[in-house]
Parts: C-alpha cells; sequence; structure tokens
C-alpha cells in the first residue's frame, strides 16, 4: 500500500462540496467528543503514523525524540552559557561541581552535549548507571578511562588508578567523573565519590567529579554525614525549565534540525504546549510529537491548538512541584556574553 493510499485511510477531514478542499476538524455530524475519541483511537492504533508524518511535514528524522541527540541541543536560554560555564569549571575548577534540575528539563541532554564537545585534553569517565556498590565504584571509573586494575584488591586498586591519574596529569591531560542520575547514588557510593576527590597532586587535584541529578541530590547532600561531601562542591549550577518564550524558538530549532523547512506550529498551538509542558524539555517533546501526529492523521498542515489539546488529553501528565528556581549562574554567564564563543 503506497503512503498515499495509507494516508487517505487515516485522514479525519471531509470535502466542502461548494468550495471544493480539503475541510480539517471534524466532520459536519461528529460531535466534539466522538471527534476528539476517534482520533485519538487512530493516534494510539496506528503503527505507521509516527512514520508518516515526516514526509507530511518534510522532515528527514523524527524532531522530538527522546533519547539525548547532540545534533539537537538547543542552546539558546541558560543551556549553552551552562554548557560553557560546565566546561570552564571542569577544565579549571578544583572541586566538585552539581548540576540539579527537575524531572524533564534536559540534564542528560546537556550531559551528553559535555562529553561531545569536551576538549580533546579533557577525559571523561560516564557513569550513567548509580546504582552502583561502594566497591565497585573505583573499577567502574578505571574502566571508563581505559585503566586496567587487572582484579586488583580494592587498596591496591585505588593506587592504581591514582598512579595513572599522575601520569595523566604530567602529560597535561585532566580527568572528569561524571555521575548521571546522582540523586539515586547510595550514600555508600557517594562517600568513595567523595574520597577520590582527595586523590591530588602537589598543587591540583587529579579528579574534577561532576554529579548531575533530580532536586532530590540537595536533600541527599543535606544529610549530616554528607557534610564532608557537601563541603568540598565548588560549582552549584541549576538547569531551570524552558521560559514560556523559549519554547517557540525550541520547537522552530528541532523541526529545522529535523529537516523541516518551515516551522507548522500554530501560535495557539505553541502557548498550549508551553502551558501544558510547564516548559520541560521533556514533556514538550511529547507533546510536539503527539501534536504532530494528530495534525498528521487530521491531513492538516499545521498544527493548530486543538491538535494539541488531543495530545494534552492523550499524554494525561501528572502534577509535579512549584516551578522550580532559574540558575543565577546562567544568568550571570550571559550578563557578560560568555557561552558563544571562546576557548575553555
Amino acid at each position: 500500500m503506497t503512503v498515499a493510499r495509507n494516508k487517505a485511510s487515516m485522514a479525519v477531514s471531509t470535502q466542502m462540496p461548494t468550495a471544493g478542499v480539503t475541510r480539517c476538524g471534524p466532520a459536519a455530524s461528529e460531535t466534539s467528543a466522538s471527534y476528539v475519541t476517534r482520533l485519538l483511537r487512530q493516534m494510539r492504533n496506528e503503527p505507521m503514523g509516527r512514520l508518516l508524518y515526516l514526509d507530511h511535514f518534510g522532515l528527514r528524522s523524527a524532531p522530538f525524540q527522546l533519547t539525548p541527540n547532540p545534533d539537537f541541543f538547543f542552546g539558546a536560554g541558560d543551556r549553552g552559557h551552562l554548557l560553557y560555564a560546565l566546561l570552564y569549571s571542569l577544565r579549571h575548577g578544583n572541586g566538585i561541581v552539581t548540576l540539579t534540575g527537575e524531572v524533564g528539563t534536559g540534564k542528560t541532554m546537556l550531559a551528553r552535549m559535555l562529553l561531545s564537545c569536551a576538549p580533546k585534553a579533557l577525559d571523561i569517565a560516564f557513569i550513567a548507571n548509580p546504582s552502583l556498590r561502594r566497591c565497585e565504584v573505583v573499577p567502574v571509573i578505571a574502566d571508563e578511562l581505559g585503566i586496567d586494575l587487572a582484579g586488583a584488591p580494592a587498596a591496591q586498586g585505588l593506587r592504581l588508578l591514582q598512579r595513572a591519574l599522575i601520569d595523566r596529569y604530567a602529560s597535561g591531560r585532566r580527568v572528569v567523573v561524571l555521575v548521571d542520575e546522582a540523586h539515586a547514588m547510595g550514600l555508600g557510593a557517594l562517600e568513595e565519590i567523595r574520597l577520590l576527590s582527595n586523590l591530588e597532586s602537589s598543587s591540583h587535584k587529579l579528579l574534577q567529579i561532576l554529579l548531575v541529578g533530580q532536586e532530590e541530590l540537595h536533600a541527599t547532600l543535606a544529610q549530616p554525614a554528607q557534610r564532608p561531601l557537601r563541603e568540598r562542591i565548588t560549582q552549584r549550577l541549576h538547569l531551570a525549565p524552558l521560559a514560556e518564550e523559549e519554547v517557540g524558538s525550541y520547537l522552530a530549532f528541532r523541526m529545522q534540525r529535523g529537516g523541516a523547512a518551515t516551522d507548522p506550529f500554530d501560535a495557539g498551538a505553541v502557548r498550549l504546549i508551553a502551558h501544558g509542558s510547564l516548559g520541560l524539555i521533556r514533556r514538550v517533546n511529547i507533546l510536539a510529537d503527539k501534536s504532530l501526529m494528530a495534525a498528521f492523521i487530521d491531513d492538516a498542515p499545521r498544527v493548530l491548538r486543538r491538535h494539541v489539546e488531543l495530545a494534552l488529553n492523550d499524554a494525561a501528565f501528572q502534577a509535579i512541584r512549584a516551578a522550580t528556581r532559574p540558575s543565577a549562574l546562567g544568568r550571570l554567564w550571559r550578563r557578560y556574553g560568555l557561552g558563544r564563543t571562546g576557548p575553555v
């Protein structure tokens, strides 16, 4: 079956006999409730819909995938400036850095972007699985850095790691341990991270550590037992949701990166996506994807408010905490025009 025949079989539009043009939306004899039910059913059950809307909107690839892809990194707002701040802190800093944010703000994307654009002299051990036992921390870091511990006992493994770090430092290289989802890391593993932060030469730390996590990381670090770790934190960065006025630019940017020649999102649709997502990038992506699918099934050339209403109905987001605060340091980087150019 051709794409055209597939599309015709799914279209929910009807023909206006007097004008001879396609009419989008519910049929004349269809109630709003039955139209919503029918369109949601098609959105859920049509296995080719997600593929076919790419052609409908002139896309080469899906623009709103949830998997972090550095090619789709949106550097406006605080994000570009925070990336620069992270690179600068990890290259020149002398302590532990934390990056926190609400669920779905794009922390992992920022971490992936950090990996992709880090200077060649920066070696990064990326720990994506925080559920490590304390005894596993050193072997995992060594493995990420390509350091062979040869099954050495814990004490000897730590000495081998330290020796390798000293050699790298002497050759001009810096080593960073990046822990994603750090709010889920056990207290024992965090204590091991703290001890690793003590590894140093006569003048500099041998390891820079970046802890990336949800807001719960603050509560974990506030515990009395974590005071030694907390005292070693030199930078506390925060990733805020997109501002309402940034959502439209984000949607247009992602569509352009996906190959679209024009931005199909109507102004009313953008406002509703911004309101319904609370600026959380994951929710923006979900709503944009569902809205594009609804517009495709509706055979509409643009994404309208009613398509976003269907997407919101289908997504059924749960309530979250009150809006998180913006990043003060991000605003500072922006004020002085940093984050776009310049060496790190």
